[in-house]
């Protein structure tokens, strides 16, 4: 079996910090009755305003029939709606109602908690450079998949 350096491997810290990051927040929010994948629901459509189902799977790296489960529990709770697309009867536009706010905050104050936690013993500047490179990171992940999926596809708009 060949080896690997996980201690220099940047998929390997950025994935051990995030789950850190969600194992936190899923225990500030227990007590809340909130789960982490509901706040990553209602984070996702706090940002997006409204998103198809499938969108929100894909945004949420979990299998359509897995949200679908999630979903049915938070609109039975009365924090989300699903309607209609307008453009497209079959596909569902899932949105935040009223009933959603407090708990909004909820979550917001329970990631600014984690956020606190997390950066302790940071400077203000320190924070600042790693939410650069973490966004340069990303930059560079996401030219990538571009690439791939044009080549894929075997458009040339992609190139230009």
């Amino acid at each position: 079996m060949q080896s690997y350096d996980f201690q220099e491997s940047l998929g390997y810290w950025l994935t051990v910090t995030s789950q850190a990051v969600h194992r936190r927040l899923d225990e500030l929010l227990a007590p809340q009755d909130i789960t982490f994948r509901q706040s990553h629901v209602i984070g996702w459509l706090a940002l997006l305003g409204e998103a198809p189902q499938c969108e929100l799977a894909k945004r949420m790296l979990i299998e359509p029939p897995t949200l679908v489960r999630l979903l049915d529990h938070m609109e039975r709770r009365g924090w989300i709606e699903r309607v209609e697309a307008p453009s497209d009867r079959r596909q569902k536009l899932v949105r935040l109602t009223a009933a959603a706010e407090p708990v909004w905050d909820r979550i917001v104050a329970s990631a600014r908690q984690v956020r606190r936690e997390a950066a302790e013993g940071l400077t203000g500047e320190e924070v600042q450079v790693l939410n650069h490179l973490c966004e340069r990171i990303l930059a560079n992940l996401q030219r990538r998949e571009e690439t791939v999926s044009c080549s894929e596809s075997g458009s040339t708009s992609c190139l230009q």
